[in-house]
């Protein structure tokens, strides 16, 4: 019989819910740790102590991996024929606590890969599921026994276990924020590393794929914009290179972990930066632009003199949108940080210094770098919001040469938004809090909403205006935008995201259970839920026809109260109505999985 593990986050539970857990405790000291399992909670009828142990379901690891694609059992509806054949591919983390009395934040989860493979001819859709082997991967897992020891923090988090003081193992790379497959390339990408190639058919790891480096990243410098001035910074620069390269093994380009497609011109967009700029009141980043062969068609360089973290971005047709996140050194923060006491995160803080938020359109092409405008000059958007992931962007022009540029994304106040206390990590005690993802009552403001950033730029009067509004005035909490793929770039009437019912007092935003779909033509919104219990990761579109909303969604149901997993295929153009499920499909129990973060789709016919 195959042994399973009981790994949960410790907290300090009131008597009779520690009366109702000693028989699991007894049976979790009987057995061993090879997998995860856990007997959800059902008979608590304390709404507040079942919501905690629903949180904690959401992130609960899984050790096991596919041997062979499994073929999934059909619930609910059925996979139509003529659905497009394809797989619809899912990065995220897998583990969380290891064997030896350490649990890390979600961010710093070892990459799982899931991959549900459509046969549209038959219906039939097959799961597989696989670690990224990556090198700290490798290191921090014992293949013979399966066993893991985690010797590396990870940006977010603090180990109990192993080594603490003097520990400069921090960036390790977990390949588990994002996949793309361009070129004939898989690729898993991370926040601060190279991406992972992986076999489309296995799910095996081949390795390390230099993007920034390799050869074929090369061009001819008059091809390449390098648009750059010295600061008395550099020297700074040059004294934290060795530390960071050297001493905690940091890359000295970062790729970032959230890429853009350019249909009409089929590129992939990416957008590298420095490692010593996370601690420097400067940036520079590097875009790559890609050819559907996977050869650089051009690469530019620009210098921004503020200190900023980018997550997302976004592109037009002439531009580059990046939404300027400030932040700042933290002097007490980093000493503790780098003691190995605190989050290497400490390191930093938000900076909301200024009442206004930065985006600097950076021109896409160097042909078009001329004209009146300092790029290097913000656009001030008249609020504070921390941008956490865009849907889509466009530009028009007019007549007259006037430019307006129009973003739908997902933003934050600095005020909520913290390094250390994501997903409600909480380093001290090694478990999730759900209440930081949940603001309190008026403070519903402050978390993640959907918005429409406008801006005008008038070449004649030479003057610039911006604009901040909520989306559709649709004012509940919100994130993981999505429209039609087909769209990127162009101006979509569609857009889709993850929300809340609302429904659960202790858990009323987050995690999220239901879609959204918005027209931002007619400022309507409509919703789909999953049910009581029951949550929802990214929403992906796959199309199929001509109009923007031909095809299909397809999400991830997370079904916490019986640690069961569904692919759940929705029709965009039902989502409100009673019918709008397509197809469910069963993930077998034993491979339940954890919250993943973004998907992909790839179409086998294209």
């Amino acid at each position: 019989m195959k042994a399973i593990s009981l790994h949960f986050f410790p907290i300090k539970l009131p008597f009779h819910t520690k009366q109702l857990l000693r028989p699991l405790r007894k049976l979790s000291c009987a057995i061993s740790a090879t997998t995860t399992s856990f007997p959800p909670l059902v008979s608590v009828n304390d709404e507040s102590t079942a919501a905690f142990w629903d949180y904690q379901f959401l992130f609960i690891s899984q050790r096991s991996e596919s041997v062979q694609p499994i073929l999934l059992q059909t619930v609910e509806g059925a996979v139509p024929l003529g659905f497009p054949s394809g797989t619809y591919y899912l990065a995220g983390p897998g583990i969380f606590s290891d064997d030896h009395g350490s649990t890390v934040h979600p961010l710093d989860g070892h990459g799982y890969l899931r991959a549900f493979e459509i046969d549209g001819s038959n219906g039939e859709v097959r799961y597989s599921a696989k670690y990224i082997e990556t090198e700290a991967q490798k290191e921090e897992r014992d293949v013979e026994t399966g066993e893991w020891r985690f010797t590396h923090r990870g940006p977010f988090s603090v180990l109990r276990g192993g080594k603490k003081l003097g520990n400069t193992k921090v960036m390790k790379n977990v390949s588990n924020t994002s996949v793309v497959k361009w070129g004939g390339k898989l690729l898993c990408l991370w926040e601060g590393g190279d991406p992972y190639e992986i076999e489309s058919g296995s799910l095996n790891t081949l390795g390390r794929f230099d993007v920034i480096d390799r050869p074929e990243t090369t061009v001819e410098e008059s091809d390449v914009g390098m648009i750059s001035g010295t600061t008395v910074w550099d020297l700074a620069a040059q004294l934290l290179k060795p530390i960071l390269y050297g001493v905690f093994n940091m890359p000295p380009k970062r790729l970032l972990s959230h890429y853009k497609i350019d249909p009409q011109r089929e590129r992939l967009l990416l957008i590298s930066c420095n490692a010593e700029d996370m601690l420097l009141p400067r940036s520079a980043f590097i875009f790559y632009e890609f050819d559907s062969d996977f050869k650089l068609a051009q690469k530019q360089e620009f210098n921004i003199p503020d200190h900023l973290m980018i997550h997302d971005w976004a592109f037009t047709d002439t531009h580059y949108v990046l939404f300027g996140n400030r932040i700042k050194l933290d002097v007490p923060g980093s000493m503790l940080a780098v003691s190995g006491l605190t989050p290497m995160i400490s390191a930093l803080s938000v900076n909301p210094s200024k009442p206004t938020s930065p985006i600097y359109l950076l021109p896409r092409f160097p042909n078009a770098m001329g004209g009146d405008r300092d790029w290097r000059v913000p656009i001030e958007a008249p609020s504070q919001m921390w941008l956490l992931h865009v849907g889509n962007a466009f530009e028009r022009l007019d007549e007259k040469g006037n430019l307006k540029i129009q973003i739908h994304a997902a933003a934050c106040s600095y005020q909520w938004f913290n390094f250390q206390k994501m997903f409600g990590y909480d380093w001290k005690k090694s478990k999730l809090d759900p209440a930081f993802m949940n603001a309190k009552e008026g403070e519903e403001e402050s978390l993640p909403h959907l918005v429409q950033v406008s801006i005008n730029i008038n070449t004649v009067e030479k003057s610039e205006t911006c604009s901040v509004e909520l989306l559709n005035n649709w004012s509940t909490p919100a994130d993981f935008p999505a429209i039609n793929s087909n769209m990127y770039g162009r101006e979509n009437k569609y857009i889709y995201a993850a929300t809340s019912s609302g429904s659960r007092r202790t858990l009323p935003h987050f995690p999220f259970d239901t879609v959204a779909k918005l027209n931002v033509e007619d400022k309507s919104v409509s919703t789909w839920s999953v049910g009581t219990r029951r949550f929802i990761g990214e929403p992906i579109f796959v199309s199929n026809g001509a109009k923007e909303d031909d095809g299909y969604l397809i999400v991830v149901e997370y079904a916490v109260s019986i640690q069961t997993c569904y692919l759940v295929i929705l029709n965009p153009k039902r989502i409100g109505e009673v019918d709008a499920v397509v197809a469910r499909l069963k993930v077998p129990k034993n491979m339940n999985f954890p919250l993943g973060f973004h998907g992909f789709w790839v179409d086998h016919d294209q």
